[in-house]
């Protein structure tokens, strides 16, 4: 539950980088990295357009109105809630006394001859 309520309320940003129509990079809470175009054009002393690379981010937005109210929560329900969390905590600090439990006693069976010797299924 914990980890499903941190999923809904934050917000997810994922950068994609893509260059002559494939996807380069791609990376999620940031702005992904280039393909270094830039970098190659002002080598080359180019117009510096680069036509042929885009970057897309797409966000989702999470959550923001998350309140708990304990004025929503009826008495019942919190009496009920109280009850288990203090018998959860009372258990823990009582032992329970050891009980013994007496089996009758079973002699083990007969084996009539010794299967792995008789067929020579050896481990090795």
């Amino acid at each position: 539950m914990a980890f499903l309520l941190l999923a809904s309320t934050i917000s997810w940003t994922v950068g994609k980088h893509t260059c002559m129509g494939r996807v380069v990079n791609v990376a999620l809470f940031a702005d992904a990295a280039d393909c270094g175009m830039a970098k190659a054009s002002a080598l080359m002393e180019d117009d510096g357009q680069h036509h042929c690379c885009d970057d897309e981010h797409i966000t989702i937005i999470g959550q923001d109105d998350l309140k708990l109210v304990w004025n929503d929560f009826e008495p019942l329900s919190l009496s009920v809630v109280y009850t288990t969390w203090g018998t959860n905590v009372a258990d823990q600090f009582v032992g329970l006394p050891a009980q013994r439990v007496k089996l009758p006693k079973y002699p083990p069976p007969k084996i009539p001859k010794d299967l792995v010797i008789l067929y020579e299924v050896l481990l090795i």
